[in-house]
């Protein structure tokens, strides 16, 4: 059987992630906001372009296209930094996300525009809205040109592949069936991962403190290693400090 690929290969991928226990991760405009602000300042670090995006009060979606072999360090950095604020804003302590996060690397064009309609209709099929230009934190607006466009969207393949407005509109406007995105999975035109605990290791620490200047930047990446998943013990024992010293900055920053 041949090798499935790489989940980090450069190209397009649908992401999905939750609120732990199907928790509120947006509560008010200011948190979809700075998400977004969040996504497309780690597109630009990391290359990494947006196709289609929907934020709901307790999951998002996104199709981003990679350039290079690293959607994990791009999630990881997206998932914590977002954690860490809202974390801070609402004083909770704790996981924010169910899980490290789920995407499918996309290889099939015909999956790639049922699945820009799959995400952009998530208000419509949740009852939200009445109308897909009702509703304000996905990037349909955009497209049909009632709202400005994030940079990090301005790539997308919807203004390169549609170049008229009224294309736009008019391919959102007709038919799609879901099926067709349970018949490609099944066909294995896409690549399923799910990160896993297991997966945390010494080299993902090394990362994320490798440039810690001061006692304060390095207190905001112990919070975002513990929303990632990684014990108080284990951050003590990489940074050679007491599970007390963790305990006491997760304390200090969630008050």
């Amino acid at each position: 059987m041949a090798r499935l690929p790489r989940i980090d290969l450069a190209g397009f991928h649908h992401v999905i992630n939750r609120g732990v226990e199907k928790r509120l991760v947006f509560v008010d405009q200011d948190d979809y906001d700075k998400f977004l602000t969040l996504l497309c300042q780690l597109c630009t670090k990391y290359e990494v372009d947006v196709h289609s995006y929907c934020l709901m009060s307790n999951h998002y979606h996104l199709l981003i296209e990679t350039h290079q072999e690293n959607l994990s360090k791009f999630m990881r950095a997206l998932n914590a930094q977002y954690a860490a604020y809202f974390n801070k804003k609402y004083k909770r302590v704790g996981h924010l996300w169910q899980g490290r996060f789920k995407s499918w690397f996309v290889t099939n064009e015909a999956y790639l525009y049922t699945l820009i309609k799959y995400i952009e209709y998530n208000p419509l099929k949740a009852k939200i809205v009445r109308d897909l230009g009702q509703y304000t934190y996905s990037s349909y607006n955009a497209f049909v040109h009632k709202a400005e466009p994030m940079y990090c969207l301005k790539n997308s393949i919807m203004y390169t592949q549609f170049l008229e407005v009224n294309d736009r509109v008019e391919f959102f406007e007709s038919w799609y069936d879901e099926d067709i995105l349970k018949e490609i999975k099944k066909a294995s035109k896409l690549v399923v991962s799910s990160y896993k605990s297991q997966e945390l290791s010494l080299s993902v620490l090394k990362d994320m403190f490798h440039d810690r200047e001061n006692k304060r930047t390095r207190n905001e990446k112990i919070v975002e290693a513990v929303d990632l998943g990684y014990s108080q013990n284990q951050i003590a024992t990489f940074l050679n400090v007491t599970q007390g010293t963790i305990s006491h900055v997760l304390k200090k920053i969630n008050n």
